[in-house]
């Protein structure tokens, strides 16, 4: 009898899990051992390149070759695919960011704080939409730049900026490429290094518009990570009075050794291909409803199947800070629920036990999910972040013997 091979695949969420891209479960033995395996997707992916790189170029020499030079007025297929994709990530940007405008940035009870909206060109000349909450009387002790997660945006950081400001803080917000009102494809992102290059120049601007303003740094989980990276480069720590990172995407690993052997291949050949996923389906990220609602309402959260690119660089990236925790040395806060089933609060408190940092603080909040500011105790957890940086500032200033008010 035939041995037989029974494959599940297990749908996506829109968070940064272990469940990046579909993955086989209830894998079990069948007549070929996993050696085997590899030597047959080897050799099958050698053919695929063959085929896919080698023979249409063989067919464009030959046919250059036969054919008379083409009208100037008809171009290739390809060409035309080109333009009409361009075209067509040109017209849903401008839509995201006439959204991204219609956010209301200012709410009744906070009508002491000035609120604006701008563009900031990125490191590869792209667009990036960004959002600045300050005091009206223009007295700031501080100013927290935010990075927010994987799909969301900016404009979901409104109550936190206004509690911010509350106290005496600026802030600055800015979405990422393919996110909220930034240029790109929604939901793709070419390479998180791009992020991180984009962030450190985003504080390079910041605090050359606001000398002498100490500087802290905030991600949520994805965004999380492109901060540790960020900061983990002394140019951009020298620039930091620290970091704070809310359920941080560390140790992201996929549910099969497979998986990740395939992801580099597929993120080359079809970097924007959605996997077959069911976001909206997928693991709670708060315990409170009507937040939930919100966030899977909000045209702006991309809700669709992962794009492959973007899991794999979320692989890539977590797996490069998971390797390189003994380069942490900024201060920093990072703070994670328990119950978090898309990223892993160890990954967290490893993170804390790792990183030779002389100023590191962690808080675990026992039953909390993965959008902590968006969790019932959304208030209270903003107020310990907050209590963080001045504690950060009041150290700050005793070092160089000033009195901080």
């Amino acid at each position: 009898m035939e041995a037989t091979v029974a494959l599940q695949v297990e749908e996506l969420t829109s968070g940064a899990s272990g469940r990046i891209i579909p993955v086989f479960r209830n894998l079990r033995q069948s007549v070929l051992s996993y050696e085997s395996f590899r030597r047959t997707f080897l050799l099958i992916y050698s053919f695929f390149v063959w085929i896919l790189f080698i023979l249409p170029r063989r067919n464009r020499l030959s046919s250059a070759a036969a054919s008379p030079p083409s009208s100037p007025k008809t171009a290739p297929p390809s060409v035309r695919r080109r333009k009409f994709g361009i075209r067509r990530d040109e017209e849903d940007t401008m839509r995201r960011r006439a959204l991204a405008e219609a956010i209301e940035m200012v709410t009744e009870d906070n009508s002491g704080c000035q609120c604006t909206t701008s563009l900031f060109f990125g490191v590869r000349r792209n667009a990036l939409f960004c959002r600045s909450w300050f005091p009206v009387s223009g007295e700031i002790k501080g100013i927290l730049i935010i990075i927010h997660g994987l799909n969301e945006h900016s404009g979901r950081y409104t109550q936190f900026a206004k509690q911010l400001v509350s106290c005496n803080f600026g802030v600055f917000a800015m979405d990422w490429i393919g996110h909220g009102g930034s240029d790109g494809l929604h939901g793709y992102v070419p390479s998180l290094d791009h992020v991180v290059a984009d962030t450190g120049a985003f504080l390079e601007k910041v605090k050359s518009e606001n000398p002498g303003v100490p500087c802290f740094l905030f991600g949520h989980s994805t965004g999380g990570a492109v901060v540790l990276k960020a900061a983990s480069y002394l140019h951009i720590e020298e620039m930091l009075e620290g970091i704070i990172l809310t359920s941080p995407a560390l140790r992201v690993k996929p549910a099969h050794p497979i998986v990740g052997a395939v992801a580099p291949i597929f993120s080359m050949v079809v970097p924007r291909f959605q996997f077959k996923g069911a976001n909206k389906r997928g693991i709670p990220v708060s315990r409170d409803p009507a937040a939930l609602l919100a966030k899977y309402s909000d045209p702006l959260v991309y809700t669709g199947p992962i794009r492959v690119r973007t899991g794999h660089e979320i692989l890539r990236i977590s797996s490069y800070l998971m390797r390189n925790f003994q380069s942490i040395t900024v201060p920093f806060f990072v703070l994670h629920g328990t119950a978090d089933r898309v990223t892993d609060p160890l990954a967290s408190q490893d993170l804390y036990n790792e990183a030779p940092s002389k100023h590191k603080d962690i808080k675990l909040y026992e039953g909390f999910l993965h959008d902590l500011l968006f969790e019932p105790e959304r208030e209270e957890i903003a107020q310990d972040i907050i209590d963080w940086m001045e504690k950060r500032l009041t150290a700050r200033y005793s070092e160089n013997g000033m009195t901080y008010w």
